[in-house]
C-alpha cells in the first residue's frame, strides 16, 4: 500500500510526500515531485481497511500525517474512576487518600477493563505508544497492589497489537515499611518496564529517591518519576535527582514529570535547577491538564496553575514531552484520552503559538516522548514500524484550531481505527480555509 499527496510537518511543510508500507514497516518516504495516480487509487475520505490490497495507492490530498502519538504519562488504572472516586476539594491531597481508600475494592477485572477502555480511547485518538504509571497500593495488603500489576501485564499481552504498551509502578512513599520493598522489586521482576514513584511525598524525599537509584541500578530499569508537584518554590527534589542521575551513571535515562514548584521559584533560582537537570541529562515532561486542575487550590487572586516552565526548559537544553496524565478519575475528572486535545491545553498554558513552536509541540507528542520511552522503531522513515495517524488537517494551525474528528490510524501497517468527521463540519471548514 502506499500514500500519495501526503504533508509531512516534521520533516517538510513546504511539499508534499509519497510513502509506501510492506511488511508493517515503512518502505519508502520520497517528496513528490508530480501528482502520482499509478494504478487503482481511492480518496482518504472514501476509504476503507478492506480495500487496503496490495498494490492500492490513497491519496491523502495534503492531509497530515504524524507518527503514531506517544503519551509518556499515564495513569490507565485510574481511568473513569471519578463517579466511584470522588475528589470535593479537588486538592491532590483528597485525590491521593480517596483513591488510596478506594483501591482494595476494586478486582483485577474491574482494573483491565478500565485500562482496556482507556486504551481503545487513546488509539482512536491517533496514539500508538503509551507509559502507564501503576498504583501499587501496600496500605493495606501487597495483594491489593499486585492486582493492579496483574491486570497491566495481562493487557500488555492483550493489546500489543493495538498499542506499545510500558508500565512503571509507584513505589510507595515509605518503601522502608514492611515487606513493601520486597513486594515492589518482585513486581518489577514480574515484566514491568521501569522504576516509578512520587519521592517528592515522602518524608524522607532524598532517602527514597536514593533508594530508587539503588534499585534501578540492581536490576538495570530506567526511571520515571513524579517530581515537586507541589506550589511551594522551596520543594526541589528534582535537583536531588539530577544528581543522583550523574551519580548512577543514568544520564538520557530518568523522566521527571509535573515539575509544578519550578513555575513559583523565582527565575534565578529556577535557571539554576533547570541548568542542573540539562547537565544531567533529565528528560521533562509537562502535564498541564492534572495539574491546572489541581494546583493553585489554596490562592486567591492571582492563582498559581502549576503547568511548568516549557519554554524555558527547552532553552536550557531539556527535551519536554507533553502527556495526557489522568482520564476522569479524582485526579482530573476531564479527558478522553486525546493527546491532541492535551497538546492544545499545553498551547495555551506554555504560550505555544508561532509556527516554530506549533511544530515544537508536535515534537513534545512525538518525537520526544519517543525517546522518552526508548522506542527504536519509530519515525516516518524507511525500515521503521508503519505506526501512524493521519488527520483531517492540512496545517498545523488548523489541527491545533479545529482538533478535527476525522483521523486514520495505524499500527505496524495495518489499520486500527478510522474515524471520520460529518460532511457539514469539514465543508464548514473548507469554506473558512477560502
Amino acid at each position: 500500500m502506499r500514500f500519495v499527496n501526503v504533508s509531512l510537518p516534521l520533516r517538510d511543510s513546504g511539499c508534499l510526500y509519497e510513502v509506501g508500507i510492506a511488511g508493517g514497516k515503512w518502505s519508502y518516504v520520497r517528496k513528490q515531485e508530480t501528482p502520482a495516480a499509478e494504478g487503482t487509487v481511492v480518496m482518504l475520505e472514501a476509504f476503507t481497511p478492506e480495500q487496503a490490497t496490495e498494490g492500492i495507492t490513497v491519496d491523502v490530498q495534503g492531509r497530515l500525517l504524524l507518527p503514531g502519538l506517544v503519551d509518556s504519562h499515564m495513569h490507565l488504572d485510574k481511568a473513569f474512576t471519578i463517579q466511584s472516586v470522588g475528589n470535593r476539594s479537588g486538592t491532590l491531597r483528597e485525590a491521593i487518600e480517596n483513591y488510596s481508600a478506594a483501591a482494595p475494592g476494586f478486582t483485577r477485572e474491574q482494573i483491565k477493563d478500565r485500562m482496556r477502555e482507556a486504551i481503545r480511547q487513546a488509539a482512536a485518538y491517533g496514539t500508538t505508544s503509551i507509559r502507564s504509571h501503576l498504583d501499587f497500593n501496600c496500605r493495606e495488603s501487597t495483594d491489593v497492589a499486585m492486582r493492579t500489576v496483574y491486570a497491566a501485564l495481562e493487557l500488555k499481552e492483550e493489546m500489543q497489537d493495538v498499542m506499545e504498551l510500558q508500565f512503571f509502578p509507584m513505589c510507595p512513599y515509605d518503601p522502608g515499611a514492611r515487606g513493601v520493598a520486597e513486594a515492589y522489586e518482585e513486581a518489577l521482576k514480574l515484566g514491568l518496564d521501569g522504576v516509578g514513584g512520587a519521592p517528592h511525598l515522602s518524608t524522607d524525599p532524598e532517602g527514597s529517591i536514593a533508594y530508587l537509584f539503588r534499585l534501578a541500578d540492581k536490576l538495570g530499569l530506567p526511571i520515571d518519576l513524579h517530581a515537586d508537584e507541589n506550589d511551594d518554590p522551596a520543594i526541589r527534589t528534582v535537583e536531588f535527582i539530577a544528581e543522583q542521575t550523574l551519580r548512577y551513571g543514568f544520564q538520557g535515562r530518568v523522566a521527571t514529570g509535573h515539575l509544578c514548584s519550578l513555575s513559583s521559584m523565582d527565575h534565578p533560582t529556577a535557571e539554576r535547577v533547570m541548568r542542573k537537570m540539562a547537565d544531567a541529562g533529565l528528560r521533562a515532561i509537562t502535564l498541564p491538564g492534572a495539574n491546572l486542575y489541581l494546583q493553585g487550590r489554596g490562592d486567591r487572586g492571582l492563582v498559581r496553575r502549576g503547568v511548568t516552565r516549557v519554554k524555558e526548559l527547552v532553552e536550557a537544553g531539556v527535551p519536554v514531552a507533553v502527556a495526557s496524565d489522568n482520564i476522569q478519575d479524582p485526579f482530573h475528572p476531564f479527558g478522553r484520552g486525546d493527546l491532541l486535545q492535551i497538546g492544545l491545553l499545553s498551547a495555551y498554558a506554555s504560550h505555544l503559538a508561532s509556527e516554530q513552536e506549533l511544530l515544537l509541540l508536535l515534537r513534545m507528542m512525538t518525537e520526544v516522548p519517543a525517546a522518552i520511552l526508548g522506542l527504536k522503531d519509530y519515525g516516518v522513515q524507511p525500515g521503521q514500524a508503519a505506526d501512524f495517524v493521519i488527520f483531517d488537517a492540512r496545517t498545523v494551525h488548523d489541527l491545533l484550531s479545529w482538533l478535527p474528528a476525522g483521523r486514520w490510524v495505524g499500527r505496524k501497517g495495518e489499520w486500527i481505527s478510522i474515524s471520520r468527521e460529518d460532511r457539514w463540519s469539514r465543508e464548514s471548514r473548507e469554506r473558512i480555509a477560502k
